[in-house]
């Protein structure tokens, strides 16, 4: 039937029945002055009822029914607003919505699919925001953002053959717009809110295997949200700080989820994009009030990416998480100025090192070492920087690297191979020494401390065996550095083994010959002397002995301590 009039308004138009016995609605009634009442549905389950007009705003139409019935039309706002129309479909029309008390238009209903009702449209803002249309799906539309002044509200996401789609992000409460709800087999991911104006981020589309992550909350005032990531369970989107940026969720692959991204700074850092990879993608990095969040690292197929580093509280850039076949290492934070260093990547037998804290001011993390247990890279304090860790090999973890000086001194770097020694520490100015290589079987010595200027010796190399398993000699630990200028003496080289003798043969009655005696161990080689309190270098260590056919090299003799040069 045809609905009453207002003063000039025109009633909407009543709807006709269907085939299969469905009463077509009323029309919706006209408005107090010149609105127009909404028409009313048609349909096998009966059409929606056609919306409400106040003053000057048309009420929604009906929206057709199918099997379901149509949605309702929205009632129009107080002045002009529209209200939103009805949704049609096989299950039912969502609703759509009443326009905003003043202006805004409400959003429409989405239309349902096979599998589910279509998504409601979203409230109109109070003045002038759009209330965000819903999501139409087979397996159910997500709801329409609302607004709230005069921000819109994001667009409900469209489901998809296994799971509804996900809501649009709610409207600023000024001017910005909430993030469109993603669409998915199994379920995209919620559009981030926003606040005042910053924009929230799109939700992330889902794969077969899992909902795509959150979009992130924009700023407070004008900051953007990370997205969130696709696939298999995307990493959300970061939060956004007052103006800085939020980082991307990582995209899922294969079986592993997406890293999260990291939140936005205070003012303009950006967060870290979360690391993608089948092993897990590394988390992006949190920014401290300029600085950028370190990017997590990719995961390989044995481990996941390191996490990125934390920026720094002013401007200081944080390491990036290493990739890896078996765990990447995590990003060095940053100090308040100084970079944190690179995490090192894995192989595939061992994880990276993680990366050195950046200095307060301005030092650099050292960078991790890579390879079977890469070495961590060596802190910073103030200025100076973190020697890098040593790089692993087959029969052991690479050194760390050694901790910079208070002001300027540099760490030593870490020994490389089948343990490497540490880097020294360094002092006030001086550098600590680098930490001696490992061999087959003998551990690189530790280098040598630095002291206020002076510089530590180097650790000694360690000896080889002959083949791997061999003892060879460890070498020695490098000098400490003197208070002021005396350097360190270098410590000695361990010394290598001897082979096995021969075994004997066998006898001719088949008795088993016997076996061969094992080659003696080198000897480790001599620590190298200390300086002098003052000015004095101290003496190098000896080398240790060539180990003998049977028994143990002999040690090689400490270097003498220096004197004070006058």
């Amino acid at each position: 039937m045809g609905a009453g009039t207002g003063l000039f308004g025109f009633g909407g138009a009543g709807g006709a029945g269907g085939a299969g016995g469905g009463v077509g609605n009323a029309g919706g009634n006209g408005g107090y002055l010149f609105g127009n009442g909404g028409g009313g549905g048609s349909g096998d389950g009966g059409g929606g009822t056609g919306g409400r007009a106040w003053l000057f705003g048309d009420g929604g139409a009906g929206g057709n029914g199918g099997n379901g019935a149509g949605g309702r039309g929205g009632e129009a706002g107080y002045l002009i607003g529209s209200g939103g129309s009805g949704g049609s479909g096989a299950l039912g029309g969502g609703a759509g919505t009443n326009g905003g008390y003043l202006f805004g238009n409400g959003g429409f209903g989405g239309n349902g699919g096979t599998g589910g009702p279509g998504g409601a449209g979203g409230n109109a803002g109070f003045l002038g925001g759009f209330g965000g249309n819903g999501g139409s799906a087979d397996a159910g539309g997500g709801a329409g953002g609302n607004a709230w002044l005069l921000g819109n509200g994001g667009a409900g996401g469209n489901g998809g053959t296994t799971g509804p789609g996900a809501n649009g992000g709610v409207g600023g409460f000024l001017a910005g717009n909430g993030g469109a709800g993603g669409s998915s087999a199994v379920g995209g991911g919620h559009g981030g809110n926003a606040w005042l104006i910053g924009f929230g981020g799109s939700g992330g589309n889902g794969g077969l295997g899992g909902p795509g992550g959150n979009g992130g909350n924009a700023g407070l005032i004008y900051g953007g949200p990370g997205f969130g990531g696709t696939g298999n369970g995307g990493g959300h989107g970061g939060n956004a700080g007052l103006v800085g940026n939020g980082g991307h969720g990582g995209n899922s692959v294969g079986s592993g989820a997406g890293g999260n991204g990291g939140k936005g700074g205070l003012l303009g850092g950006i967060g870290g994009w979360g690391g993608s990879g089948e092993g897990g993608g590394g988390r992006g990095g949190d920014t401290g009030l300029f600085g950028f969040g370190g990017a997590g690292g990719d995961g390989g197929t044995g481990g996941p990416g390191g996490r990125g580093g934390n920026g720094g509280f002013v401007i200081g850039n944080a390491g990036n998480g290493g990739s890896a076949a078996a765990g990447g290492g995590a990003g060095g934070d940053a100090g308040l100025f100084g970079n944190g260093g690179a995490g090192g990547n894995g192989s595939a037998i061992g994880t990276g090192g993680n990366g050195g804290t950046g200095g307060w001011l301005a030092g650099l993390g050292g960078a991790g070492g890579r390879g079977n247990g890469g070495g961590a890279g060596g802190h910073t304090w103030f200025i100076g920087n973190g020697g890098a860790g040593g790089t692993g090999e087959a029969g052991g973890a690479g050194g760390r690297g050694g901790d910079s000086g208070f002001f300027l001194g540099s760490g030593g770097n870490g020994g490389n191979g089948a343990d490497g020694g540490a880097g020294g520490n360094s002092g006030f100015l001086g550098m600590g020494g680098a930490g001696g290589n490992g061999e087959f079987g003998g551990n690189g010595g530790q280098g040598g401390n630095a002291g206020v200027i002076g510089f530590g010796g180097a650790g000694g190399a360690g000896g080889s065996g002959v083949e791997p398993g061999d003892n060879g000699g460890h070498g020695g630990a490098g000098g400490n550095g003197g208070l002021i200028y005396g350097n360190g003496g270098f410590g000695g080289a361990g010394g290598n083994g001897a082979a096995g003798s021969m075994g004997a043969d066998a006898t001719v009655s088949g008795g088993d010959g016997e076996a061969g005696g094992a080659g003696g161990a080198g000897g480790n080689g001599g620590r190298g002397g200390a300086a002098s309190p003052w000015f004095g270098t101290g003496g190098s260590g000896g080398a240790g002995g060539l180990g003998g056919a049977g028994g143990a090299g002999g040690a090689g003799a400490h270097g003498e301590a220096g004197v004070t040069d006058v």
